[in-house]
């Protein structure tokens, strides 16, 4: 273990998206800051976020923001009032990375490139004169109930203020292994077990593996819990070998929290912009076209092909079967198959392959208005390490982002 001294007024552990901010806000006050991050570079997950691109935040109000937090957002009330979506946009545009907006409401740097954003952050502590050391904080110690010292892998750091903003479990290869929560554990923290969150979602049913690689657009995905309807949203998804995945499926899976209580299913209407009625229309309409031809054949236009043998499956018609001897109830039973194609949920992948972690350090032990222990003087908390997450659309991030900035004003 190195000897060489090292003074902060401030010690932060965790180089991403809250501990970078964070430090940033620290030393914009004129405090001396040291950030630990054991990786090469700072914001590794944030370099990936978005599929590379980093859906910085939401371009909506207070209210939204919180309406798209499924748990504990009153306990953010306070943070997103003093750093909001519109202040993030302004500290990253007056960083000289320039901002757009695109449906709904997602916010992206106009390059999408995640690494300008995660760049951004580096200079800025760089010029602020925030020391990074590419170590992993092993151990905190505390005096009469205080912060005294950061021990990590290669020195001792005396620090009187320390902000754990370590990141969840998912994608524990940028990091993200849950060290945060051993940390605020041996120091007397209660941890909600960690579950992912925005995550793949497992299915039994054969249809997955029959429609692997098969991607839908403008879809309406509904998932319910114990045949209640708990999400409803329009977009895509696709099917893969264990189950399904995509945008509407990892929003879906942020609802999805009782797998050992609850049975979940995702239902699928395949023609949103048609009811059943135009819908019958529109293949009475095809059946004139194709009358002659097998109805595996004269679904083309109304199925992508590899979904086709899967219907005609579903409500037990023959592949074969000519068009024009289609009855009326076997027609009706397509509309319905098309307006509602069922899908049992078995579960979530794994955490490390969740984009965001659902649990964390208990939110009931930190103090809203300052984001610090209420356990261990000068002991503080910022981003995903808490009990905190969202659904998908930049709102993970803005959490991120407000609990960071009001913990490094609180330092």
């Amino acid at each position: 273990m190195s000897t060489k001294p090292i003074l902060a007024d401030a010690v932060i552990i965790g180089g991403g998206a809250a501990g970078s901010l964070c430090a940033i806000t620290a030393a914009r006050r004129g405090l001396s800051v040291v950030v630990l991050e054991p990786n090469e570079k700072i914001g590794r997950k944030l370099r990936i976020t978005g599929k590379g691109r980093c859906n910085v935040t939401n371009n909506s109000d207070i209210r939204t923001v919180m309406n798209h937090i499924p748990d504990h957002s009153r306990f953010l009330y306070g943070a997103l009032t003093r750093f909001s979506t519109e202040n993030t946009m302004q500290f990253f545009e007056e960083l000289g990375v320039p901002l757009k907006t695109e449906r709904g409401n997602r916010v992206f740097p106009v390059s999408d490139n995640a690494n300008d954003i995660a760049d951004a952050l580096q200079m800025e502590m760089n010029r602020l004169g925030v020391t990074v050391l590419h170590e992993k904080a092993v151990e905190l110690t505390t005096e009469e109930g205080c912060i005294s010292e950061v021990i990590t892998s290669r020195r001792r750091i005396p620090a009187k203020r320390c902000v754990i903003a370590t990141g969840g479990k998912s994608y524990p290869k940028t990091g993200s292994d849950g060290d945060g929560y051993r940390l605020a554990a041996n120091l007397g923290h209660t941890i909600i077990s960690p579950l992912p969150s925005l995550v793949p979602l497992v299915s039994d049913d054969r249809c997955c593996e029959e429609l692997q690689g098969l991607s839908l657009r403008n879809v309406e995905l509904f998932a319910t819990e114990d045949n209640k309807t708990i999400y409803k949203e329009r977009g895509e998804m696709l099917f893969t070998h264990f189950g399904i995945t995509g945008p509407l499926v990892l929003s879906a899976s942020a609802h999805m929290r009782h797998f050992d209580s609850a049975e979940y299913r995702v239902i699928l209407d395949l023609k949103p912009a048609l009811d059943e009625k135009t819908l019958d229309l529109r293949i009475l309409r095809d059946f004139g076209k194709y009358q002659n031809k097998a109805i595996r054949n004269a679904l083309g236009d109304l199925l992508p092909k590899a979904m086709i043998p899967v219907v005609l499956s579903r409500i037990a018609v023959p592949g074969g079967k000519p068009v024009h001897e289609i009855t009326r109830e076997e027609r009706k039973k397509l509309i319905h198959e098309l307006k509602h194609f069922v899908i049992p949920i078995a579960g979530p992948r794994p955490i490390d392959e969740a984009v965001i972690t659902a649990g964390g350090v208990s939110t009931a032990e930190i103090n809203p208005r300052t984001m610090e222990s209420k356990l261990v003087f000068g002991l503080f908390f910022a981003g995903e390490v808490m009990d905190l997450d969202a659904y998908t659309g930049g709102y993970n991030l803005q959490i991120a982002w407000s609990t960071a900035s009001l913990a490094g004003n609180s330092l």
